[in-house]
């Protein structure tokens, strides 16, 4: 069955083609849940949730754009919808914003690493450092998302970064200590 005769077939609720929908695209979604989770257990949460809300509104995906985009925006909604009724953000003025850059050595820090260290982000940190460095939202897009400032997303992915480099920095000094 080709994809076009897929999603029809889901918007008429057929429970063959939704499988087939949820294994085609269940591991892409589930690696974009595990940025936006604490754990393993809530991005599994996530992207349930997310498929039930792919399936319920199927309906109006109106084949503008691809379908793989949609469904990764509406499971990111699913997963930041979590934060934004638990209230992580901090309100910050804009002054405060320090821009800071972080140098990563590919020979030596493990992508494994950086993964890691991204998943200790708190809440707040992670959630806008994933959608402005990783998935290439503009400030203004992560605020709506959000529902915070321009000016709170700046500041939280500035402190993402200074959490970043001062845990890479660690990491090197220990890494370097270790090897003499």
């Amino acid at each position: 069955m080709s994809l076009e005769q897929l999603i029809i077939s889901c918007k008429k609720n057929d429970a063959k083609a939704q499988s087939q929908i949820y294994k085609l695209f269940s591991s892409k979604l589930f690696s974009l849940c595990l940025k936006y989770s604490k754990n393993y257990a809530e991005a599994q949460d996530n992207l349930q949730d997310a498929f039930v809300t792919i399936f319920k509104k199927m309906d109006q995906f109106s084949h503008k754009g691809s379908l793989e985009g949609w469904m990764k925006r509406i499971t990111i909604n699913t997963a930041l919808q979590r934060y934004r009724s638990v209230g992580v953000f901090d309100l910050v003025n804009e002054a405060q914003i320090e821009d800071v850059e972080v140098e990563i050595d590919e020979e030596t820090i493990s992508l494994d690493f950086l993964l890691g260290i991204i998943q200790e982000l708190p809440d707040r940190y992670r959630l806008v450092f994933n959608l402005y460095v990783l998935d290439g939202y503009s400030h203004q897009e992560v605020a709506e998302m959000l529902d915070i400032s321009t000016g709170t997303s700046k500041s939280n992915l500035s402190r993402a970064r200074m959490i970043l480099k001062e845990k890479i920095e660690h990491y090197k000094v220990r890494d370097n200590s270790q090897s003499l």
